[in-house]
C-alpha cells in the first residue's frame, strides 16, 4: 500500500506554520465571540410579513437566548419544591454567560473543524485525511449523545436524590443558581467528551498505532479507566449510583469500542492476504 502526499505540499518555514495557526486561531475566536454575543445579548422575536411570521433577533439582556435556556433549565429539571437562590449579586449574569459560551462553543464547531482541517491537511497522507473524515460525523454525534445522557438522566436524577435528602435532614431545600448552571454545563460537556473513548480506540487502531486485540486483552484496565472517569465527571452526591451507572456504560463502550476495534484488524490482515496473493 502506498501513500502519496499533496504534490503541493511544500516545507514552510516555523514562522511560516505559526503565522497560519495564529490566522486561524483568530477566525475561531471570532466565530465564538460571534456566538457568544449573540446568546447572550440577543433575544427572538418575530415580525409579520404578509401571512408569514419571520423569527429576527433583537438586542436584550433580560430576554436573551442564554436567559431563555436557563428558564428552559429551570422549568424542565427542578424538582416541585427546589428553590434555586442568588448567593452573589453577579450570579444571574455568570449563569446566562456560562450558557452563552457552551452553546457558542457547539454552534462553532463546524468553523472550528474547518479551520482545524484547512491546517493540518496540507501536511496529512491521503489515508489519514479519509480516517479525519470518517471519524468527523461519529465524533459530534456521540458528544451530542453524551451531553444528552447527561441531561437526561444523571441531571435529574442527581436533584431528585438533593431535594429528597434534604427534606430528610428537614432543611429548607434550595440550590445556588451558579452552582446548579455549573453543574449542569460541565456535566453535559465532561460526558460528551467521556462518550469518544469508544472513538479514540478505533480511530487508534485504524491509524496502526493500537493493535485491536490489545484493547480486549487489557479489558480490566479498560474498566477500570471508565470508573475512574465516571468518578471524576460525577457530581458525588448519590452515594455511588451515578458513578456505577456511569461507569457501566462507558465500560460497554470500550468492549463495544474493543471488538470494533478487533474486526478492523482482522479486515487488515484480510486484505493484507489478498494483496499478497
Amino acid at each position: 500500500m502506498s501513500y502519496q502526499k499533496p504534490i503541493q505540499d511544500k516545507e514552510l518555514p516555523l514562522i511560516e506554520h505559526l503565522k497560519e495557526l495564529l490566522f486561524r486561531l483568530k477566525r475561531i475566536l471570532i466565530s465564538l465571540g460571534a456566538f457568544f454575543i449573540i446568546f447572550f445579548a440577543f433575544g427572538i422575536t418575530t415580525i409579520k410579513v404578509g401571512s408569514f411570521q419571520i423569527p429576527i433577533l433583537y438586542p436584550t439582556l433580560y430576554d436573551s437566548l442564554s436567559v431563555l435556556l436557563v428558564k428552559y433549565f429551570l422549568n424542565h429539571d427542578l424538582p416541585p419544591g427546589l428553590k434555586l437562590i442568588t448567593l452573589n449579586p453577579f450570579d444571574p449574569i455568570y449563569s446566562s454567560a456560562i450558557v452563552s459560551f457552551y452553546f457558542a462553543l457547539f454552534s462553532s464547531l463546524p468553523i472550528i473543524f474547518r479551520e482545524f482541517w484547512a491546517f493540518v491537511a496540507p501536511g496529512l497522507y491521503d489515508h489519514e485525511k479519509k480516517l479525519i473524515k470518517e471519524v468527523l460525523f461519529p465524533a459530534i454525534s456521540l458528544f451530542i449523545a453524551g451531553s444528552a445522557f447527561a441531561y437526561f438522566l444523571i441531571i435529574p436524577f442527581m436533584l431528585i436524590f438533593i431535594y429528597r435528602f434534604d427534606l430528610a435532614l428537614g432543611v429548607e431545600p434550595t440550590l445556588s443558581l451558579r452552582s446548579y448552571v455549573n453543574t449542569v454545563m460541565t456535566l453535559m460537556g465532561a460526558t460528551g467528551l467521556a462518550f469518544e473513548f469508544p472513538l479514540i480506540m478505533i480511530g487508534l487502531t485504524k491509524a496502526g498505532l493500537v493493535k485491536g486485540k490489545t484493547w480486549l486483552v487489557n479489558w480490566r484496565w479498560g474498566v477500570f479507566g471508565s470508573f475512574i472517569i465516571a468518578w471524576l465527571i460525577s457530581p458525588g452526591v448519590t452515594g455511588g449510583l451515578i458513578e456505577t451507572t456511569i461507569g457501566i456504560i462507558l465500560s460497554t463502550m470500550y468492549i463495544v469500542g474493543a471488538l470494533i476495534a478487533r474486526s478492523i484488524d482482522r479486515k487488515k490482515v484480510k486484505t493484507t492476504k489478498i494483496m499478497v496473493k
